[in-house]
């Protein structure tokens, strides 16, 4: 156990002054133990070799992790999304990368899932994906459709009998190679454009669905990312999730919440990283004395701090807003843009944060295997994934300006 990690549990005066109840803040310290026991110890052999830990998703699923928005009844703890974000933080700050998976698996799917399923597809997928004995996945983006997901799509689907038939590909999704259940996005009316998407749960073992390639990624690695293929995938029409042609409904509001639930994720790796420069200073010494006591490095230390408070009033700020929604209201409106400010701003709050940490470590933050260095390779993703820091910028302004 580091002694970094008790500093993070046991300060808990600012997770009091950023709102927490006394039932919120033992949620963020289970979490915390959890994932300092369980999770820290797989960080390094994921980064080195980009390595998968079979069993990891049910060891999460046994100990009360996934499902955190699920009922009772299908599996779940019947909490909230502001919990789930909590549970989200704490993974952070011990193994990114699972947290990544985590996310991709708890709010993506799952949660999606329970908004949007029918109460048969809801029995049928919630109870295994919400004990993690089945891992789950969003399949959205496609090699020529980053920021313009819907409009540029390619991916299609069209009704044969009692199936629907998807050709196409999916790119950079997450949890891909190792997923049992994959939410899919597929137009089945091209001249209706982003209006004729549709949204399928395609399962892993359905004929003409592969993973074509695991990616090798610069950060997060172990998080398993790959391009899926659809060549005459042939999926049940019971698999259809909502009405045909109302997929851009589900994706809109699915992604202000994936963008509320991001930034739980830069907060705890934002907080590990000021722990691990608190320490780093203590111990390391130049001219006879600790870093700590030289005033450049209290300056950096205490611009750290700072940002990382800002980003945890707003963080919270967002998720008790996107919990009080009901299903219908995200996509539009003041959540639209409060959940694109609240993404930029901690990701780039995360970006600032993580360069001043590597300028306090000097040459330890530059060699590849220092855990430093792993949070630093993290930051180029969060600036991209869930709508890019330009894409988030548009959103906001254009809410803003709205006549």
């Amino acid at each position: 156990m580091s002694e970094s990690g008790l500093h993070i549990e046991q300060r808990s005066t600012p997770q009091l002054f950023a709102g927490l109840s006394d039932d919120e803040m033992e949620v963020l310290a289970q979490a915390d133990r959890f994932a300092r026991a369980e999770l820290y110890p797989l960080a390094q052999r994921m980064d080195d070799e980009e390595w998968w830990p079979a069993g990891i998703f049910e060891r999460i699923g046994a100990n009360g992790y996934f499902g955190i928005t699920a009922p009772e009844a299908l599996g779940g703890t019947g909490l909230n999304l502001f919990t789930s974000g909590l549970v989200l933080q704490a993974f952070a700050r011990w193994n990114h990368a699972l947290a990544l998976a985590w996310v991709a698996h708890e709010n993506l799917c799952l949660h999606n899932i329970l908004r949007n399923a029918s109460d048969e597809q809801k029995a049928r997928f919630v109870p295994g994906l919400s004990s993690g004995k089945l891992v789950g996945a969003l399949g959205l983006t496609e090699p020529g459709a980053g920021s313009d997901a819907l409009g540029s799509m390619r991916t299609t689907a069209r009704r044969v009998g009692d199936h629907y038939v998807l050709d196409g590909t999916k790119i950079f999704i997450t949890n891909g190679p190792v997923a049992d259940v994959l939410l899919v996005y597929a137009k089945t009316d091209r001249d209706l454009g982003a209006q004729g998407i549709s949204a399928f749960l395609v399962e892993k073992g359905m004929p003409g669905f592969r993973v074509a390639q695991k990616l090798v990624k610069m950060g997060f690695r172990g998080s398993q990312t790959g391009e899926l293929v659809f060549d005459g995938c042939r999926v049940p029409v019971a698999n259809l999730m909502g009405q045909e042609n109302a997929g851009v409904k589900v994706v809109m509001s699915g992604l202000d919440f994936e963008r509320a639930m991001i930034a739980p994720l830069c907060l705890g790796i934002a907080e590990r990283a000021l722990e691990l420069s608190i320490d780093y200073a203590r111990a390391r010494q130049q001219f006879g004395k600790p870093i700590a006591s030289f005033q450049m490095v209290q300056d950096k230390i205490a611009t750290m701090y700072t940002q990382v408070e800002a980003m945890r009033v707003f963080t919270y700020q967002t998720l008790r807003a996107a919990s009080a929604l009901e299903n219908g209201d995200a996509g539009r409106g003041e959540i639209h843009k409060l959940t694109a400010a609240a993404v930029m701003f901690a990701a780039n709050g995360m970006h600032g944060v993580l360069d001043e940490a590597v300028q306090v470590h000097g040459g330890t933050g530059y060699i590849w295997e220092s855990e430093i260095n792993r949070l630093y390779r993290a930051i180029k993703l969060l600036e991209i994934g869930a709508g890019t820091t330009e894409v988030r910028k548009l959103i906001i302004s254009g809410e803003l300006l709205k006549g």
